[in-house]
């Protein structure tokens, strides 16, 4: 496999692995691209742009990010409270009166970005085609039962997470949130990212679809039993937060990329991507610094630790992002990020000056850990520890 990019000086290992995920690890088109103090030192692109197709990746060739939207959203929520727009302590219905119903009235707006608002299911999913619709989607979140006592555990709003964030920029701004993302977020950091494919950049991103992961040797574990039990288990906790579109959404449809799902079908380039959190962290070559040393702070300060209602494997999230752990092991324990359901990761680390975006159009099996994302991350951090 040829890997087209640059590296620089001390991360040919990276080139390298990025190369193996190809030969050994079910790659069919992806890319990696790494800041560091904000500037671009690892850019690297393979394979095809669509995941059923034969044309060469390019290097502006974006793709669906699944959950990794979670991280872009969550962007947007903690910048309207830097500005004194969105005050996290307050409850959910100060700003979305509808949703103050059945026991979710001491929902906190940290509570919907550290998942533990209550509601990571439906118990009337909806169709792709009211999913999309903000105003029939933003009724169902707001007339559904909370699991549990909002604020008292968490777990993980896979689909739900979408409607929370959506009305509550839309609530406050007036805006539909990829309006909000494209203007205070994408545009001042210069990246690559869209919450809502715009036509006129449709011919930018590639198919998806699934492709085999890696072999696996050896008996499942007893955790991993459980979570393998509670993705087929149709009834289970688990299953019916992924199932909160149904049917399942045929995700290279130009209607569902039009959509405004911010939890789960936001589509960037690698660059965007790795631009985005550079932005968050610092000043980055081209682009405007997003959020000040508080706000850093309160994306990556642990709000919701151990066992997942949902994931069952223990998470950790600050405000809005996975935490190093294990459900989403990232490159130090000061890393924040989101990976996307089957492939797509992005994290940047304060202590190393890293921001890392990696996005692929072969989606696997895994929620949190793909094999080709952590070992491109691995290879990483032996670039740095030995430089």
């Amino acid at each position: 496999m040829a890997v087209n990019g640059t590296t620089a000086p001390g991360f040919d290992g990276v080139r390298t692995v990025f190369g193996e995920n190809f030969t050994a690890r079910g790659e069919r088109g992806a890319a990696l691209v790494v800041y560091r103090d904000g500037h671009r030192i690892i850019d690297l692109y393979a394979g095809t742009r669509d995941v059923d197709g034969d044309e060469p990746w390019q290097p502006d060739t974006a793709q669906l990010l699944r959950s990794g939207t979670k991280g872009i959203a969550a962007a947007a929520l903690l910048l309207l409270h830097q500005r004194g727009e969105l005050d996290l302590d307050a409850p959910v219905g100060a700003y979305w009166p509808e949703f103050k119903a059945h026991g979710k009235e001491d929902a906190l707006v940290r509570h919907v970005l550290a998942h533990r608002a209550g509601v990571p299911a439906l118990d009337r999913p909806l169709t792709p085609a009211q999913a999309a619709d903000l105003d029939i989607a933003a009724a169902a979140v707001a007339a559904q039962e909370p699991f549990w006592e909002p604020g008292t555990d968490h777990g993980y709003h896979a689909q739900t997470y979408s409607w929370l964030t959506a009305e509550l920029v839309r609530r406050v701004t007036g805006r539909t949130i990829g309006e909000y993302v494209a203007e205070h977020i994408a545009a001042p950091a210069d990246a690559d990212l869209w919450i809502g494919l715009p036509a006129a950049q449709a011919h930018r991103a590639g198919r998806v679809g699934p492709v085999a992961p890696p072999a696996t040797a050896g008996p499942r574990s007893r955790p991993k039993r459980a979570i393998a039990e509670a993705y087929g288990n149709p009834a289970s906790l688990t299953s019916r937060a992924f199932a909160a579109i149904t049917p399942p959404p045929d995700e290279n449809d130009p209607a569902y990329r039009a959509a405004q799902l911010p939890g789960s079908n936001g589509f960037g380039t690698a660059d965007g991507l790795a631009r985005f959190y550079a932005s968050l962290i610092g000043d980055v070559d081209g682009g405007t610094r997003l959020w000040d040393p508080a706000t850093l702070e309160l994306a990556r300060t642990e709000a919701s630790a151990g066992p997942d209602r949902t994931l069952i494997a223990p998470s950790r999230f600050g405000l809005g992002y996975m935490l190093h752990g294990v459900a989403s092991p990232l490159l130090t324990p000061a890393s924040f990020g989101h990976p996307g359901r089957g492939g797509a990761l992005g994290f940047a680390d304060p202590d190393t000056g890293i921001a890392f975006g990696y996005v692929t159009n072969g989606m696997q099996k895994g929620v949190t850990a793909d094999p080709r994302a952590q070992a491109l991350v691995k290879s990483l951090r032996e670039a740095l520890n030995a430089g």
